[in-house]
């Protein structure tokens, strides 16, 4: 079995339109969210978003192809330009049929999806030609292909929220198991707009909170939902004798992947967590670990009244009471809201910073402690501590499941 590493990262989210600014923010524990002004909400019960605000495309896409991009492909390749910069090269050296692109997308273009339907309203030709092709969700993977000549596997996992996490583990797997040398992997979305609002709100879904602080409080007992979020997290997969030999830098080592479904509901996490805890079980067995040895969880953090409570079951289950007790969890939904299908790319940078650099981002906004909740969820502060080992978690609608585990980096 070959090892993988992450050896470039690009994100466009709203706290940075790169990795830099993204980590420095994060590290800052600057909150990320915004008011709606995409339409005018003064009559809508949703106030705040996570929006990616004065975004322009044009360093790395042509305005005229931009326009026959949807935005969520715009922020997709955005991003994996970002991470072939990041990581030194563009692999033409490389076989492509040796490189694949895996792109998590949870939802697709919805947004143009409403625009188109009110062109069809009044007149039905007045569809854009471009409308299919914009609006499906593989299109990033796609198009990310056509610019860089990879030829490998090439497709689009869409599970929900845990779209990006399902994309960058099934790349880890075709890497391990021998069938690519270098993957681009994560996932984008951007699905902010009156009607996706509007889904989701009369679903009781999302945040009504009218103060930007209050908005996003993960394992809070006021918590009221979540915040609709957008943006991109794409990652370089690189098997690493391949890496090596061109000197790479490695952020961290993908040692462990672990997918399962809840089988239970359509919205609505398993209460028992069995199943999300199978998935965390998989990926720290598969990567040679003992509960006790992994330091830290990005937890999915949705800050819903369901899925953090049973998130922190979950975690419990997985580890057992003792290690759980003692593990570090945070959310960065908390400082971004949820990306939907981009989540799991966003979180996964995340994590392989906190790896790389020993530190764990508080988890904000956090006042009221909920009993159901009770592990160490990095409330206080900024955390500076040995990260060897660390979990990622993404838990998506229909009860999808999926968990990376992440290590430090050692020859």
């Amino acid at each position: 079995m070959k090892r993988v590493v992450i050896t470039g990262m690009g994100t466009v989210n709203p706290l940075g339109k790169n990795v830099s600014e993204f980590w420095d923010n994060i590290v800052a524990n600057k909150n990320g969210l915004s008011f709606i002004d995409q339409f005018d909400a003064s009559d809508f019960p949703v106030k705040i978003v996570g929006a990616v605000k004065d975004f322009d495309s044009s360093e790395y896409i042509e305005k005229k192809e931009a326009r026959r991009m949807d935005r969520f492909t715009q922020f997709a390749l955005c991003s994996a330009y970002q991470a072939l910069n990041d990581c030194g090269t563009d692999f033409k050296d490389t076989d492509p049929f040796r490189c694949g692109v895996i792109v998590g997308v949870g939802v697709g273009g919805l947004k143009l999806t409403e625009d188109e339907h009110t062109k069809f309203m009044e007149k039905p030709d007045k569809i854009s030609v471009f409308y299919v092709p914009m609006m499906i969700a593989n299109m990033a993977a796609g198009t990310i292909s056509m610019k860089t000549g990879f030829k490998g596997d090439n497709f689009c996992t869409t599970t929900a929220c845990s779209s990006a996490t399902h994309a960058i583990g099934e790349a880890f797997r075709k890497i391990k198991d021998g069938y690519l040398d270098v993957c681009i992997a994560g996932g984008s979305e951007s699905c902010i707009s009156r009607f996706a609002l509007g889904g989701f709100n009369n679903m009781k879904a999302l945040s009504k909170a009218t103060e930007l602080d209050k908005a996003s409080t993960p394992f809070d007992l006021e918590r009221q939902g979540f915040v609709l979020g957008e943006g991109s997290g794409i990652l370089v997969l690189e098997e690493l004798e391949h890496a090596k030999a061109r000197g790479a830098e490695i952020y961290a080592e993908i040692v462990g992947y672990g997918a399962s479904c809840d089988a239970y509901h359509m919205t609505s996490p398993s209460p028992t967590g069995d199943a999300a805890a199978h998935a965390m079980k998989m990926a720290y067995t598969e990567a040679g670990l003992k509960p006790e040895e992994v330091d830290y969880i990005n937890a999915h953090g949705t800050s819903t009244g369901l899925n953090d409570k049973y998130e922190t079951n979950a975690i419990k289950l997985a580890l057992g009471e003792e290690a759980a007790r003692k593990v570090v969890i945070n959310s960065t939904k908390s400082m971004i809201g949820h990306l939907l299908g981009a989540a799991g790319g966003v979180e996964a940078i995340v994590t392989a910073l906190s790896v790389k650099n020993d530190f764990v981002h508080k988890t904000i906004n956090y006042k009221t402690p909920d009993p159901e909740c009770d592990l160490d969820y990095a409330v206080d502060s900024n955390r500076e501590m040995p990260v060897n080992a660390a979990l990622s978690n993404s838990l998506g609608f229909g009860g999808h499941n999926a968990t990376i585990c992440l290590k430090k980096y050692a020859d």
